[in-house]
């Protein structure tokens, strides 16, 4: 007998691949219950609408992120123990996790949910807006225990140094969809990791 959390998480795994293929606004509830072989009060019975399953795939989204950023730069300072070094090799860990990905990366939800915001209540662009923030805030505080030791060769807001990682691994996605290379983004992780030596080693 299929458990009820098999069947949600269903739901969420086929809504997401779906999301990140034509949007939420090209997702009907209709093809997801389809591709599930659930009934539509079936699917009413775990997510009320439309909203309640972007919230839902937003949360698994950023909770899965959070589990990787967490997995990774914890083993990058297992690997060396000073601040800006372990980041580096964080950083290459992630280059070659996006590089193994046979179709390049699927897409980020954040993402579709910031082109299409009109579509969803106050509640999803909240999760959206503050999945963003807690990413800069994670990285912003590893940037700090780097500047105490490596002072910047450059005039910079860490806050920025900071968010710079989303828009190169976001603008990455969106390079390597429109050409078909799926490298891109792994290259461009690479750059942003020749900054940070630049920035805090100098060139």
């Amino acid at each position: 007998m299929v458990r009820m959390s098999d069947t949600r998480d269903q739901i969420l795994d086929v809504a997401e691949s779906a999301v990140l293929d034509k949007g939420f606004a090209g997702t009907t509830i209709d093809e997801l219950i389809a591709a599930v072989g659930i009934t539509k009060s079936g699917f009413f019975y775990h997510f009320k609408d439309k909203s309640a399953l972007a919230k839902a795939l937003l949360q698994r989204y950023v909770e899965r992120e959070d589990r990787l950023f967490d997995d990774l730069f914890a083993r990058a300072d297992e690997l060396n123990e000073d601040p800006l070094h372990g980041f580096l090799v964080g950083l290459k860990m992630l280059s070659e996790l996006l590089a193994d990905l046979p179709n390049g990366h699927p897409g980020c939800l954040v993402a579709a949910v910031c082109y299409q915001d009109r579509l969803f209540d106050r509640e999803v662009r909240d999760i959206s807006a503050g999945a963003m923030l807690s990413w800069r805030k994670r990285f912003r505080q590893r940037l700090d225990i780097i500047a105490e030791r490596y002072p910047p060769r450059l005039d910079v807001d860490l806050d920025d140094v900071a968010d710079m990682l989303s828009a190169i691994a976001d603008g990455g996605i969106v390079v390597s969809k429109a050409t078909g290379d799926k490298t891109v983004m792994a290259r461009q992780i690479m750059m942003y990791r020749q900054f940070i030596r630049a920035l805090f080693l100098g060139a």
